[in-house]
């Protein structure tokens, strides 16, 4: 107990490493999700919508910065950004995600079953700007959708999540060409109308 005491905060060690393809590195989750909101905002030429971009704390302890920010927002709709787990990662659970194959919209997860307005929105978004896109129902965890979606009244919302091999782990992998989707998709959104009458 020289160096390390019960309470104190530790991560993995990991090291950055990047291809032409794709990026190999600890806690992706949910650094990449930042990632995708700034290139976003950088999209964004001009709106008339009010927007708040969130950047939240404790996400795995509970959503406990989402609950705070839905709450304080209170916005119209919702959309969380994260990662989330490969069917195609070997030794795994098959499920329909893969590396490669586009931005995941999210159907439903431990903590939201996504309203279809908010899942045809975003689906609707990316067949009409060709973005390749998948479809996703995790039958495993949640995001800070989960907390947003139970703000106030309700809030309609939903998530846009990169397919990730070895999530939590200190080599978590992600394709350069999923997150490129992922930013279109979230820029197309914005950029909608956003009538979910």
């Amino acid at each position: 107990m020289e160096k390390v005491n019960i309470g104190d905060s530790c991560v993995y060690h990991s090291e950055y490493v990047e291809s032409d393809k794709q990026v190999i590195s600890g806690a992706l989750d949910n650094r990449i999700g930042c990632y995708i909101a700034i290139e976003s905002i950088k999209n964004l030429a001009k709106t008339d919508k009010d927007l708040y971009f969130v950047f939240t704390v404790q996400e795995e302890l509970g959503l406990r910065g989402a609950k705070a920010a839905a709450y304080s927002i209170d916005p119209d709709l919702g959309i969380a950004l994260d990662i989330t787990g490969s069917g195609d990662t070997p030794g795994a659970n098959r499920f329909a995600v893969g590396l490669g194959k586009g931005a995941s919209i999210k159907a439903r997860d431990n903590s939201i079953v996504v309203n279809p307005k908010v899942k045809n929105l975003m689906r609707d978004t990316a067949k009409k700007k060709n973005i390749d896109y998948q479809i996703e129902v995790l039958e495993f965890g949640g995001t800070d959708a989960g907390a947003m979606h139970l703000s106030r009244a309700g809030v309609l919302s939903g998530v846009i999540s990169v397919p990730t091999r070895y999530v939590h782990s200190p080599s978590e992998i992600i394709y350069k060409k999923d997150v490129k989707s992922c930013i279109d998709l979230l820029s197309g959104v914005l950029e909608s109308d956003l009538n979910l009458d």
